[in-house]
């Protein structure tokens, strides 16, 4: 069974990419964050599946590793760019990647609020779904990523 709440990743994927780069790499960068939320939202509230997805989860990470880090780094380049100087810069940083770590914890109440029943599935879930298509942010973003990548 697909987990349920990673399927807001092909829902999200489903909406076509834009064609502008910022959004399309606002996107891509979600899906990231999005199972991140779902991992941190097992890991407090069905701990009986953290060992499995904290191995899933770093196996994904390792062989995500490429788009990972250049996701990372376009974020901060595109912060880098909009800036005035270096003190605009961590100012921008700060509050970027504030923005983000609210969005996640939004993502990560919205997987409790879903009823422990399903979040216990998904949960349990979480495993096959890093290792399927579903998991594969290269896959799920497959039109954004070409847009960010036409994108120096």
């Amino acid at each position: 069974m697909l987990v349920a709440g990673m399927t807001m990743a092909a829902q999200v994927a489903a909406q076509k990419a834009s064609g502008d780069y910022a959004t399309d790499l606002g996107y891509v960068y979600g899906g990231y964050q999005r199972i991140i939320a779902l991992r941190e939202a097992c890991d407090e509230a069905v701990p009986a599946t953290r060992a499995a997805n904290g191995q899933a989860f770093l196996k994904w990470q390792t062989q995500h590793g490429e788009l990972l880090a250049e996701l990372k780094r376009r974020v901060t380049a595109m912060i880098r760019r909009a800036s005035s100087d270096e003190k605009d810069y961590a100012r921008s940083l700060g509050k970027y990647e504030g923005a983000i770590l609210l969005s996640r914890e939004e993502q990560k109440m919205a997987f409790l609020l879903a009823g422990h029943e399903v979040l216990q599935r998904q949960c349990r879930g979480m495993p096959e779904l890093l290792k399927g298509p579903e998991g594969d942010l290269s896959v799920v973003f497959a039109d954004e990523l070409e847009t960010i990548r036409k994108h120096k």
